[in-house]
């Protein structure tokens, strides 16, 4: 509930209180631990250590901002996925965070890969994984993207539109391979998340409604077209999730559609995905579940369904990105200005302006995602104070960190983290202001290696034909 002021929402009785979630802490320089990826800590000095390599370490080589991402905690969070879904098959959701080094690392570790573009599918094939281990999502697939999909062998397809079953059947016609298809389907589910990333409610652009009949009709094409595989139905209920009530409601309905398409058009289809959106800490508000809980609950949802349908329960697959990606990441900054805002009546925040900002986290501003943050370049005995961290842009949203208490001397200079920046952050980067996106580094057992380089002026300049 917002409270409004005839000055603006600033003057309102509360509002630089901060939200009633956020307390101040009783050490100013301690981590919270489940908003940090499995090896940060602080060590005497105040110093941030990721990776067994001290942030400050990595700024004097590499500058700010940047992208820290602790491997080992990747890896751990996506095997952690792989062995609680034993039995079913678990795709890594490249559009959370996609490059060369994390396509090689996912392949190692044995998962599929789900990408939604042919960027993303060159890279998940640089990075050595197998076409039949590669999903493709999207919901206005190209000719040309299709036919590559299909001449290349891609595991499957989720088709998304009876325009795009109708490419697909082309496709397949025309180069003589089959292509096997999932058929998105929207479930009807009002996940509690923000109205953006809510992706299985009727009213929005991806999926067939399970509810119209649109959904069958689409198996029923598919079934209908030569040269292309029905292999099950495909759900996504949205992002940031807690509540698995959610994808409970999803499972019936899925399943039971998976049913009466068995019955009435004769087709068993194998496999069904429900997708992913498994949420993660952003702030102390945040309680994920671990991998483990989520497949349990989930199995037991799908079978006892399926005994109640009287129906062979299909391979369950499922489609974690920020959960894998998104706690293994923060992003450190320089901090540049403090500036202390006093409203009547006396209340008070600091503005912290760091390098960075909207162009290398749009979350904030686009979703109005809550993040935390810690000084990460020395220890403080300073009290702490609400502060608000903000970006350089030419934007009043360009807003990294809505509410934190920070120690109240922080100081131009001063190094920042923000934790759990891994998905969707350098994913949805921008050059806004023409600034040069940050790299993402790499580190493990005390070193550090750059998996994706800095932005240059070059760069920049190389598309500008003048």
């Amino acid at each position: 509930m917002s409270t409004t002021h005839e000055a603006g929402w600033a003057h309102a009785p509360g509002a630089l209180r901060g939200p009633s979630w956020l307390g101040a802490p009783t050490d100013v320089n301690e981590l919270v631990a489940t908003l940090w990826s499995s090896t940060a800590h602080k060590d005497e000095s105040g110093d941030l250590v990721i990776g067994g390599m001290a942030v400050a370490d990595l700024v004097a080589e590499h500058n700010t901002p940047a992208y820290v991402l602790d491997e080992d905690d990747f890896k751990a969070r996506a095997l952690a996925f792989k062995e609680a879904f034993e039995g079913a098959d678990v795709y890594y959701a490249g559009k959370s965070f996609l490059c060369t080094a994390v396509a090689r690392w996912i392949a190692e570790l044995g998962l599929c890969l789900d990408v939604c573009s042919d960027g993303e599918l060159t890279v998940a094939l640089r990075g050595g994984v197998e076409p039949e281990r590669i999903g493709y999502h999207g919901n206005n697939k190209t000719l040309t993207e299709l036919r590559r999909a299909v001449s290349l062998g891609v595991g499957r397809i989720v088709v998304d539109s009876f325009a795009e079953i109708e490419r697909v059947a082309s496709v397949a016609a025309e180069t003589g391979m089959p292509a096997r298809v999932m058929v998105r389907v929207t479930a009807g589910v009002e996940a509690h998340t923000h109205e953006f990333i809510a992706t299985a409610h009727e009213d929005q652009k991806f999926g067939f409604s399970i509810s119209s009949g649109d959904a069958l009709e689409a198996a029923r094409r598919v079934v209908a077209s030569e040269g292309v595989d029905l292999l099950g139905l495909h759900s996504h209920i949205g992002s940031q999730i807690f509540d698995t009530s959610g994808f409970e409601v999803a499972a019936k309905r899925v399943l039971a559609l998976h049913a009466q398409i068995a019955s009435e058009l004769g087709v068993a289809m194998p496999e069904m995905d429900l997708g992913g959106g498994f949420g993660i800490a952003y702030t102390t508000q945040d309680d994920p579940k671990p991998a483990a809980e989520l497949a349990a609950g989930m199995r037991e949802i799908v079978h006892q369904e399926c005994r109640g349908l009287g129906i062979e329960a299909p391979r369950l697959s499922i489609e974690p990105g920020r959960a894998i990606a998104g706690p293994s990441t923060c992003t450190v900054y320089t901090v540049g200005t403090v500036k202390p805002v006093t409203l009547d009546g006396g209340a008070a925040r600091l503005y912290i302006s760091v390098d960075g900002g909207m162009s290398d986290n749009i979350r904030t501003a686009l979703y109005d995602a809550d993040y935390s943050a810690t000084i990460a370049s020395r220890r403080s005995d300073a009290p702490p104070t609400l502060a608000r961290v903000v970006g350089k842009h030419c934007e009043a949203g360009d807003i990294v960190v809505r509410d934190e208490f920070l120690p109240s001397d922080v100081r131009p200079g001063d190094l920042l983290a923000v934790p759990a920046t891994g998905a969707y952050c350098r994913s949805m980067a921008s050059n806004y202001n023409h600034a040069l996106r940050p790299p993402v580094i790499a580190v493990k057992d005390g070193r550090a290696r750059v998996i994706v380089r800095r932005e240059t002026v070059d760069d920049l300049l190389a598309t500008d034909v003048g």
